[in-house]
């Protein structure tokens, strides 16, 4: 039985008692787009792809209760993430096949988080380094931090993009979701934010990607304005 879909005021009205926060922690080019879509269907809990990614300070992780955020820029948030939220909250580690990966990444070598890492935090990389080697050591690193950080977390689940229809299934029950879950597990019959050969993104049959990180944004604020009741301060 499906419920009724509700709207963006219905979602931020409505109370979370006992409905925790969900991270989904990745190094990026792994399906986390595509899990926020079918997240959509679910119709207890908030959710968005990278709706803080402007802030700083505290308002960086201040999210709603009972929201789901799928962020891959978590993965360098994890001491903090863990002082905000701690064990309190669900956490997905989001996976794909490393070299499908790193080769994803390897086609936006000049842009994005992949720069970064190659330029910031790998200094004086030689420059015939082999991209996929560079791009598959960025993923390394990233999965290395969000394993060690979910060392010790009660609620937790690993989602591999290559199982994505079973492994959406056992999410839905983990996090005690309510909606339409045929609708939600059509979505992974769709390529969002896919790459071609030259690195540009494309999203077959999806709105732009910046209207709708502005109506995950309005969301998440309206939730987050709810919960405090007009006031409060950031949880960290």
């Amino acid at each position: 039985m499906t419920d009724t879909p509700k709207t963006v005021a219905d979602a931020a009205a409505e109370p979370a008692p006992g409905r925790p926060n969900v991270f989904v922690l990745s190094t990026g080019r792994c399906g986390s787009r595509t899990l926020v879509e079918a997240c959509r269907h679910v119709t207890n809990y908030t959710c968005g792809h990278e709706t803080r990614t402007s802030a700083i300070g505290p308002a960086r992780l201040d999210y709603p209760p009972g929201h789901i955020e799928a962020d891959n820029r978590l993965a360098w948030y994890l001491g903090r993430l863990e002082r905000a939220y701690g064990d309190r909250a669900i956490y997905v580690h989001l996976r794909r096949d490393r070299r499908a990966t790193a080769r994803s990444y390897a086609k936006r070598y000049d842009r994005g988080i992949i720069r970064a890492y190659r330029l910031g935090i790998l200094i004086n990389l030689p420059k015939d380094s082999e991209p996929v080697a560079v791009c598959e050591d960025y993923c390394d690193t990233v999965d290395a931090n969000i394993e060690a950080f979910l060392r010790d977390k009660t609620r937790t689940m690993t989602f591999r993009l290559e199982s994505a229809h079973g492994d959406f299934a056992r999410f839905w029950e983990l996090i005690g979701a309510r909606g339409d879950l045929a609708a939600a597990q059509a979505e992974w019959d769709v390529a969002y934010n896919a790459s071609d050969a030259h690195g540009r993104g494309f999203m077959p049959g999806a709105r732009p990607p910046m209207w709708r990180r502005l109506k995950d944004s309005a969301r998440v604020a309206l939730r987050r304005l709810a919960a405090r009741g007009g006031g409060g301060s950031p949880r960290e």
